[in-house]
């Protein structure tokens, strides 16, 4: 890697700490061999924090060798000693976290104050959670179920795991891909996004220095099409984890098919916010203003349709749009920064062209523009408040990824649920109400993976996280997700020492 002169070292010195390379093969940093090279640039300002080599194929094959060489042995320790090991790597993430949440900042252009108080503690606080896991990977008690024979259930490692982590949590996505996958016994190769590799590569830098062995985490750092695809694709890798867009999600399953691996797909969503006439008005306000703009809206599980009963609606639209006015954008390093810009500029130039198509159709109560002044260089877009677009619009089905929130009225309850159902995502929802059968019912009916009542966005490393529909299948986090990196194999034991058994001559007769 290399500073282009015009960065900000003292944000994160990324130029440094990577001037070795950007790819982490078997316990190292290396440089890619693509001959392609990449640039990690701050979306708060556009200019170049430092560029990389592109991993190739032939890098990829290298990481995965590294994994496959280093499975056996780590495969062969007890929980307890994963166990350990993990908090051994919690404690040293704990003390590099101002590093981690300025580095997160930089590539990301979330707000210091989100880094510092979310996406690191969580990824610690993940590491811990998973550090007690590896203590109970469980199969089934030993049982007599077939006359004299007692049968019990293993959960054991699969392999080599390859994962492809997207560029919106790149260090809490790095740790969910990650720490189940290690906690079972596997290894691992993890390609972060091209546009954030600078956590994932902090992360296993500090798993090896917790002691954690050289090939049992593997960062490739390389274009989807080239380095993904071949990752995915590799007859040694025996499970793909991946998380991004649902087309994407659709060609990792379709390659992963090939060699009839294990698929864990995480993928898109369009979160369906549900106010019923009963609720708290300004704790819906206050909730949809939150959960619209987390990670200025750069979130699967974000707040995008709001569907109010009507008898709150203009009210919410009026109140909504107030709040969102006050939320102040700025440098992500400021302390007073509410909201950052978007990934890219191209990210936030196809925002823009979401919300322009919609004024044909709808109603844009706040926001729909970019900032100038001296934001003008980043990719920053105002909070927006759409209203009145019907319900087969291109902004109330397609995922936008922008800090952009529809809302839609609705007479009974029947149609609020039924609205809240009508998109092929099911990810997330929340649906608001001080009646705990109305807000049951919302729970029970809403086709989603996670739907919280009276907030919107919290999550706990012990309760899984996972879709419905076209938002894919397999959880995160949680015991669930531990489960998931695990092969099933029944084991059966005959209790008498006599080889010709009864059920022997059903089959052969007087044979045997």
């Amino acid at each position: 890697m290399h500073n282009p002169g015009n960065a900000t070292p003292d944000r994160f010195p990324a130029q440094e700490r990577f001037a070795d390379g950007a790819q982490y093969i078997a316990g190292r940093l290396t440089k890619g061999t693509s001959g392609r090279t990449h640039a990690v640039v701050d979306p708060a300002t556009g200019e170049e924090v430092c560029t990389y080599e592109l991993a190739s194929t032939a890098d990829v094959d290298a990481a995965v060798a590294a994994a496959r060489e280093a499975f056996p042995g780590w495969a062969a320790t007890t929980p307890g000693e994963r166990s350990d090991a993990l908090h051994r790597f919690a404690a040293v993430l704990a003390d590099r976290a101002e590093d981690f949440a300025r580095a997160e900042s930089l590539q990301c252009g979330k707000p210091l104050k989100l880094t510092r108080e979310f996406d690191v503690p969580g990824t610690i606080d993940n590491i811990a959670f998973f550090a007690g896991a590896a203590r109970h990977l469980q199969g089934q008690s030993a049982g007599e179920y077939s006359g004299d024979h007692t049968s019990y259930v293993r959960r054991e490692p699969i392999g080599v795991v390859g994962s492809i982590a997207p560029w919106n949590y790149p260090l809490q996505m790095a740790a969910w891909k990650v720490l189940p996958a290690i906690a079972a016994g596997n290894t691992i190769v993890l390609k972060p996004a091209e546009l954030t590799p600078l956590t994932s590569l902090l992360f296993a830098q500090a798993a090896t220095d917790a002691g954690i062995p050289d090939g049992v985490i593997n960062i490739v750092t390389g274009t989807g099409k080239e380095a993904g695809e071949h990752l995915v694709g590799h007859p040694d890798v025996a499970m793909t984890s991946f998380t991004g867009s649902t087309a994407v999600g659709k060609r990792v399953a379709e390659i992963a098919t090939a060699t009839v691996k294990r698929i864990h797909l995480e993928l898109g969503g369009k979160a369906p916010f549900v106010v019923f006439d009963d609720a708290d008005l300004d704790a819906a306000v206050n909730g949809a203003v939150a959960g619209s703009l987390i990670n200025t809206g750069q979130d699967c599980t974000a707040a995008t349709r709001a569907y109010v009963q009507r008898p709150l609606y203009e009210a919410f639209v009026e109140r909504t749009a107030e709040l969102m006015a006050q939320v102040r954008l700025g440098d992500p390093f400021a302390p007073g920064t509410d909201l950052g810009p978007l990934i890219s500029h191209v990210q936030r130039d196809r925002v823009a062209a979401f919300v322009d198509r919609a004024r044909g159709y709808a109603r844009v109560v706040t926001g729909g523009e970019a900032p100038q002044g001296e934001l003008k260089n980043g990719a920053y877009y105002r909070p927006t408040l759409v209203a009145d677009a019907a319900q087969d619009s291109e902004i109330v089905q397609s995922e936008l990824f922008g800090p952009v929130l529809v809302v839609l009225p609705f007479d009974s309850d029947d149609e609020g649920i039924r609205l809240a159902n009508d998109t092929p995502y099911g990810l997330a929802a929340s649906a608001w109400s001080r009646d705990v059968y109305r807000a049951n019912r919302a729970t029970r009916e809403i086709k989603a993976g996670c739907v919280w009542v009276n907030d919107h966005i919290p999550i706990i490393s012990e309760m899984p996280h996972g879709g419905y529909k076209a938002s894919g299948f397999g959880k995160d986090m949680s015991s669930y997700s531990f489960e998931e990196y695990t092969q099933i194999k029944h084991v059966m034991f005959d209790n008498t020492a006599v080889v010709r058994k009864d059920w022997h001559r059903t089959i052969f007769g007087d044979r045997l």
